[in-house]
């Protein structure tokens, strides 16, 4: 049996680190947290002559703002988070025509029935990668641009393209985890430096992310085929998605902030 003493002496660290990973995260999610606090305050707004989803698109240009000026997120945070919408909008119109998912509200700043604050969905994922890279003090061992970049290219294209071809998502997704064998990300707890691998923070990341997806669908940010008449929970296949999604925008995040890439971890 372990002594009181030294059992709490050994868990108390333990669980401050814990709970300071937790507390820096959340900050890292707060562009997210903020967004969807705004999604679901104007589900519950009365009828207004101007449509919700319009009011979205002028909410997430505010809150993006509001974080560039405060200086939570720099000039090059913000293209990469505008450079998620654009894609994660592509994203949407094919999705969308495919009937995989629809935004039934109408709206004027609406093409091919995407609103434009869709786009703002996934800044949101971009504002979080960018963040937790400066709140962590993130730095890659051992990190292959060109090869993860081309797999994510890969990853993003064959969500598109599985509706006509062949769905390789499996073989992507043993490939993601090829070209990052070996790489890890350091970031800072408490002053402690620590390593995760980088596959395992995507399959976390993922996780989370469903996880969002499911509070998202539930106050109508969009809605899936089978939640037209009523709320359903998101399929744990999108887990997986997510999972393989989340090398994307970290392959742009690492663009733009031209992060230290070591060859070998320090003695």
């Amino acid at each position: 049996m372990i002594p009181p003493s030294v059992g709490g002496s050994w868990a108390a660290p333990v669980v401050r680190h814990l709970l300071d990973f937790a507390w820096t995260q959340t900050r890292a999610c707060a562009f997210a947290i903020a967004l969807l606090s705004g999604v679901a305050v104007s589900a519950l707004l009365p009828d207004l002559p101007v449509a919700r989803y319009d009011l979205l698109v002028v909410y997430g240009v505010l809150l993006t703002l509001l974080f560039w000026l405060r200086g939570w997120e720099n000039g090059r945070d913000v293209a990469v988070i505008t450079v998620c919408h654009v894609i994660g909008l592509a994203f949407e119109l094919v999705k969308v025509s495919l009937g995989s998912w629809s935004y039934p509200e109408p709206a004027v700043l609406k093409f091919a029935g995407v609103p434009l604050y869709g786009g703002f969905l996934y800044a949101a994922v971009g504002s979080y990668v960018c963040r937790a890279w400066h709140l962590f003090d993130l730095e890659l061992l051992r990190y292959r641009p060109r090869a993860t970049a081309v797999v994510a290219a890969g990853i993003y294209v064959n969500f598109f393209s599985h509706h006509w071809l062949p769905d390789v998502r499996w073989a992507l997704a043993a490939l993601l985890v090829a070209v990052t064998a070996g790489t890890s990300v350091r970031f800072t707890v408490r002053g402690v430096r620590r390593r995760m691998p980088l596959a395992v923070s995507f399959v976390l990341i993922g996780f989370f992310l469903w996880v969002a997806e499911n509070l998202a669908t539930l106050v109508g940010a969009w809605r899936y085929p089978y939640q037209q008449h009523g709320w359903e929970p998101v399929g744990i296949e999108k887990f997986g998605a997510w999972a393989l999604l989340i090398s994307v925008t970290f392959v742009l995040a690492a663009v733009g902030r031209r992060p230290r890439v070591v060859a070998r971890p320090p003695a």
